[in-house]
């Protein structure tokens, strides 16, 4: 028998849209949080795209429908605020004023409350477009991937979006423990530039400018994509240990020490490119398995949730991915996406 979520008791409302916003509260949701969409009257836009789309970000919550551009939904909001641990808005900064979203503006009804702006730029950043593919041009991770001498690329997933919102339930929860209410500003900007680190501190410390490695680790060597006889594998080589054990099983001599690997990239990965040209990425995967070797062959994703079949849940007749956070004693009932007003209607 499951027991209660770890955040069960937790009341949050959230005003967001598509994605960024919706994905941190629903992991909040996995965790035993009772949390209320506040939907325009049209609906979260995401709506539109599918009903798998809808229900991968918005499993597990209630919806409530107002217009808060009207007194009646107003006095609503202010309502749902009176009962409300939180409250984690997703839009661009003059809306979530515009709105009444902060904590300024609704401390009166709830001097607790922990609001969050989740935006683009961060509260007094503006309200340029903020998209998640535009996040990664501005902020240099599509200029860190892709080969090198070729064209800038974009990783086939929303990765600012989705940090961002585990930044931002971090954030919420962060400002609910110190036990006091007040505002929390997490911009998708921050987040990606947080997640530069190392090549961040190299620049602003060394001098020394990222390069566009074709995926390639900026210090560690052998650790990227290399192509087998059959399919990829991927390499992630950093201590001595697991290059002595992977250098035996290749037939591959020499570049002993972290730092001669590093100073001698290019034949390192000549030298491994050349051994792995002997076997299958399959293959290659169950050699250096039982040697403890960090290595994969590339899968699609089908192919990976057909081999992990247990991260897969059904939530109202749809087939999702679980939550990532597997808490001793809890399980998640992964509860229906919400009809749009399902749970008030106040349009």
């Amino acid at each position: 028998m499951s027991g209660p979520g770890p955040l069960a008791g937790l009341r949050i409302l959230e005003v967001g849209h598509i994605l960024a916003g919706p994905y941190a509260t629903m992991l909040l949701a996995d965790l035993g949080a009772q949390v209320t969409k506040i939907e325009p009257p049209g609906g979260d836009l995401s709506r539109q795209v599918s009903a798998a789309y809808f229900a991968s970000l918005n499993r597990g919550k209630r919806s409530v429908r107002l217009d808060l551009t009207t007194a009646e939904g107003q006095g609503r909001l202010h309502e749902l605020v009176r009962g409300a641990d939180a409250l984690l808005v997703n839009l661009k900064p003059s809306a979530v004023r515009r709105y009444g979203l902060t904590y300024e503006a609704l401390k009166h009804w709830n001097d607790r409350l922990v609001c969050v702006a989740l935006t683009g730029w961060g509260m007094e950043g503006g309200d340029e477009p903020a998209f998640d593919y535009v996040v990664q041009a501005a902020t240099g991770i599509a200029a860190l991937t892709g080969e090198p001498g070729g064209p800038p690329q974009l990783p086939g997933y929303s990765s600012a979006d989705n940090s961002a919102g585990l930044a931002a339930a971090l954030g919420l929860l962060a400002q609910i423990v110190s036990g006091r209410g007040g505002q929390v500003d997490v911009s998708l900007r921050d987040v990606m530039l947080s997640q530069l680190n190392y090549h961040a501190a190299a620049w602003l410390n060394e001098g020394t400018p990222p390069r566009r490695l074709g995926g390639a680790h900026a210090y560690y060597v052998p650790a990227q994509l290399f192509p087998t006889a059959e399919g990829h594998l991927a390499l992630f080589i950093t201590h001595d240990t697991f290059w002595r054990a992977f250098a035996a099983e290749a037939g591959i001599e020499g570049h002993t020490t972290m730092a001669e690997r590093a100073a001698h990239r290019d034949e390192v990965v000549a030298a491994v490119t050349e051994a792995l040209a002997a076997d299958t990425a399959m293959r290659w995967e169950a050699r250096l398995r039982p040697l403890h070797v960090p290595a994969a062959a590339v899968r699609t994703l089908p192919e990976a949730l057909t081999n992990d079949p247990g991260t897969v849940v059904e939530a109202g007749g749809h087939r999702l991915v679980g939550s990532p956070f597997r808490v001793a004693g809890y399980e998640p009932e992964y509860g229906r996406p919400p009809r749009l007003g399902e749970h008030g209607d106040g349009t």
